[in-house]
């Protein structure tokens, strides 16, 4: 396979380490982006560091020098510095976009959700998304991956069940197929290569009711099945409390979970790793 050049932003991430990781496995140039010295331990495997903040265009001069593709789930999710979603997720990707343009690179993919075109009104994907419109009005080829939620989201799950119960709302017979962040750093590196603008919603090989979930996280800790479900109502009316008495930053990623809870989410089914094996392994490293 051809060496290729990537630029990784997000790298410290889910998913970007396994985007790392797979970058590697292929034998491609990495270069990632890091906000501080401190995060080079994360990587065993990379060939060049960059430290710079996506909010600061100058720190991102030449970012794109002699790369051939760029990689961002650039999001807000776990900053804590006062930034708004306009701010990273929006404003924070534009500003590596223009670096992109800069250096004429092949293609640039970005990482959204599942849905997230359809629910622009939520505030973590109205920044997103406005991104994503900047992101198709450029020069440059692009890949928009809309995955399901990860696997690493479905801990919530896990949690509740450790204590012998879970809680869900309404009926539980929603669907969902969340994916694995080693097969889903596949199919985003599959997609970025390709010579085709993509746009495309993935999830993972099954496709499991909430209650199905609530049930594997129960036998993963050898728990007896004690599903809690909770009028809907509830789900809403926490969703409007959220609005009025904190900030978007700490009721963005709560009202986009409750959103989705509350609907059958599914995607193109894609890669091996299940559900079940992952909870498994979970709980059985929480044991030892």
């Amino acid at each position: 396979m051809e060496k290729k050049r990537f630029l990784v932003a997000g790298a410290t991430g889910y998913l970007g380490q396994y985007i790392v990781k797979e970058l590697k496995k292929q034998g491609h140039f990495v270069r990632v982006i890091i906000r501080e010295e401190k995060q080079k331990k994360l990587f065993s495997n990379v060939d060049e560091f960059f430290i710079a903040e996506v909010t600061k265009p100058k720190t991102l001069n030449n970012i794109a020098n002699n790369i051939d593709y760029i990689f961002s789930s650039i999001g807000i999710t776990r900053q804590k510095d006062g930034l708004t979603y306009m701010d990273v997720d929006y404003q924070g990707n534009k500003n590596l976009l223009n670096e992109a343009i800069k250096s004429n690179i092949i293609k640039f993919e970005y990482i959204s959700a599942i849905d997230g075109d359809k629910f622009r009104d939520l505030k973590i994907f109205e920044a997103k998304e406005k991104f994503v419109d900047e992101l198709k009005k450029s020069p440059l080829k692009y890949s928009i991956i809309r995955p399901n939620g990860f696997f690493s989201d479905m801990k919530d799950f896990l949690n509740m069940a450790k204590n012998g119960k879970v809680y869900l709302f309404s009926h539980g017979e929603y669907k969902l197929n969340p994916i694995h962040g080693e097969d889903l750093a596949k199919f985003c590196i599959n997609k970025l290569i390709s010579n085709e603008n993509e746009e495309e919603q993935v999830g993972g090989p099954d496709i499991l009711t909430q209650n199905e979930i609530a049930k594997l996280a129960l036998k993963a800790w050898n728990k007896d099945i004690k599903i809690i479900h909770l009028p809907d109502f509830i789900r809403v009316l926490i969703i409007k409390l959220l609005r009025i008495f904190t900030s978007s930053k700490v009721y963005g990623p709560i009202e986009f979970f409750l959103t989705l809870l509350a609907k059958d989410n599914i995607a193109s089914t894609y890669g091996d790793k299940r559900l079940e094996d992952f909870f498994l392994e979970e709980a059985k490293e929480s044991r030892n």
